[in-house]
C-alpha cells in the first residue's frame, strides 16, 4: 500500500499547447517519472465534468510512493529528475501548467464492503 502521495492539478498552459502537452506530459512524463526509485504507481485522470459550480482543473497526476517519510520520497524525486534513467525520457516543452501540487498520505478511508 502506498505511503505517500505527490498530487498535482495540472493543465496545458494553453489551448494551442494542448497537442505537446499530450506528446510530452501525457505520453511520456508521467511513465518517465514512474521509473523513480520508490514510486509503486504513477496515474493521469482526467475531467470528463465538473461538479457543482467549481472550476476544476483538467488533469490530477498523483504519484504514489513506498516511502512513509516525504522527504525521502521528495529527495528520490529529485533525484531521478535530475538525472532521468529511463532511456525512453524526454525534454519538457514547456506546455505545463502545474496549478497546485502538494504531498499526501491517507488520513481516512472508508469502503462500502461490496
Amino acid at each position: 500500500m502506498p505511503k505517500v502521495k505527490l498530487i498535482g492539478l495540472v493543465e496545458p498552459i494553453d489551448e494551442a499547447s494542448h497537442k505537446a502537452f499530450e506528446d510530452w506530459y501525457l505520453g511520456n512524463h508521467i511513465e518517465d517519472v514512474s521509473h523513480t526509485p520508490g514510486v509503486i504507481r504513477a496515474t493521469v485522470h482526467r475531467l470528463i465534468k465538473p461538479f457543482i459550480k467549481t472550476d476544476p482543473p483538467q488533469y490530477v497526476t498523483i504519484y504514489e510512493f513506498d516511502m512513509e517519510i516525504v522527504e525521502d520520497a521528495e529527495k528520490a524525486l529529485g533525484k531521478y529528475l535530475a538525472n532521468p534513467t529511463w532511456q525512453g525520457s524526454k525534454q519538457a516543452n514547456d506546455s505545463l501548467k502545474i496549478l497546485s501540487a502538494g504531498w499526501y498520505e491517507v488520513d481516512r478511508s472508508f469502503s462500502s464492503n461490496k
